[in-house]
């Protein structure tokens, strides 16, 4: 619920702020992808930290303070009467978010340490999915109701996933062992970056989502300049993306049972290479159907090679440091998310296949330097 009220006002918001006052379509534009960016931005500045916090004060409580903040924020928007107000809340909400990482270290430590990947894959693919249903729900709050009162909905959606993790969250149900309790305030940053493989794949889970982010501003150009008429382009786009939503998902659920055969350094590094695949072929054809195919195979790949660098990533992690670690760890998607849509941007200003070809390039690298680099391990139980 939370993933998905964090990307309802995106439809609108462009529509807000020229309610507010600003007419001039550039001022719109500049003003929206500022209020838009500062969220992400400020929270990967401060996840790590949040999650330092919760493993200090408890992940629970950490959530819930994120979540009222959202809540409250997001009914003040539906009060703002100048433009300003609204980037100024949209900081705040940057300032107090973080219960994205902390769900995530949640899971891990709710589970026994041979199912972690698949309760990391199931919030990963809430956090797939939510984002996806987001901005339609959006869209249709924006075409219903006064945009206004669609900021009241945003925030309903937040005080729902606040009861869910208050009355159905469980913050002592943990697997966490006596030994793993006691270095409880004792990991630092430095620490968990020292942790085997840890830093590698903070490296990679940045490239994987810098990737992922990259086609959002290209792919509609690309598919025109294929040969799509202008008509059916929106609509191609859509389905596109909605695949790769969909099936990255899939890779996120099918993550678990891969780990529990191979090693998490081949499914990484196979999944990779088939991203890699996936966004070769989607830049060297302009059919639809292979496009949504190509679409496909890089969606499972990203989820797939996502959910098991994370992990790889969490499984070193001590209990008492997976806030901190797990902070870590979003930070570098945050960044990757955040700059990735400038970098395509530049990319494709001189060609729009450039981007499909750095992403191949990008995705290889990963491949093979997880498969060169990584320390062998098995998350799940041996088949053999």
């Amino acid at each position: 619920m939370g993933y998905t009220g964090f990307t309802v006002s995106m439809p609108f918001l462009p529509l807000f702020i020229r309610s507010l006052g600003v007419t001039d379509i550039g001022e719109i534009s500049v003003w929206t992808g500022v209020s838009l960016a500062i969220t992400p931005g400020l929270t990967a500045l401060l996840a790590p930290w949040w999650g330092r916090l919760g493993d200090r004060y408890g992940r629970k409580i950490m959530v819930e303070r994120s979540l009222i903040s959202f809540t409250v924020l997001m009914a003040a928007m539906a009060l703002v009467t100048r433009v300003w107000h609204v980037l100024a809340l949209r900081a705040a909400q940057g300032l107090f978010a973080g219960y994205g990482s902390l769900s995530v270290a949640m899971a891990a430590e709710s589970a026994p340490r041979e199912r972690m990947p698949n309760a990391i894959g199931l919030v990963q693919t809430a956090q797939r999915l939510g984002p996806g249903v987001g901005p339609v729900v959006g869209g249709i709050l924006a075409g219903l109701v006064d945009l206004r009162k669609a900021f009241l909905v945003t925030a309903a959606f937040y005080a729902a996933a606040l009861v869910v993790v208050f009355f159905m969250y469980d913050d002592h149900a943990t697997h966490e062992t006596p030994s793993e309790e006691a270095e409880r305030g004792r990991v630092t940053f430095r620490s968990v970056l020292a942790f085997e493989n840890f830093f590698l794949m903070t490296v990679v889970i940045f490239a994987l989502q810098f990737v992922d982010r990259s086609f959002g501003p290209i792919l509609p150009l690309y598919i025109e300049q294929a040969g799509v008429s202008h008509a059916r382009v929106a609509i191609v786009s859509g389905v596109l993306f909605s695949i790769m939503a969909g099936t990255g998902a899939i890779g996120h659920h099918i993550c678990g049972r891969l780990l529990q055969r191979f090693s998490a350094r081949v499914v990484i590094a196979g999944a990779s290479a088939a991203a890699a695949a996936g966004s070769a072929l989607l830049g060297a054809t302009g059919s639809p159907w292979l496009m949504s195919a190509a679409s496909a195979l890089f969606g499972i790949g990203i989820g797939a090679a996502m959910t098991a660098s994370y992990s790889a990533a969490g499984r070193v992690i001590p209990a008492g440091a997976h806030g901190a670690g797990f902070g870590l760890l979003t930070s570098a998607s945050l960044t990757g998310m955040a700059s990735s849509p400038f970098v395509a941007g530049f990319l494709g200003a001189a060609s729009l296949r450039f981007v499909f070809v750095a992403n191949v390039v990008l995705m290889a690298i990963v491949s093979l330097a997880v498969r060169r680099g990584m320390v062998e391990s098995r998350l799940g139980p041996r088949t053999d």
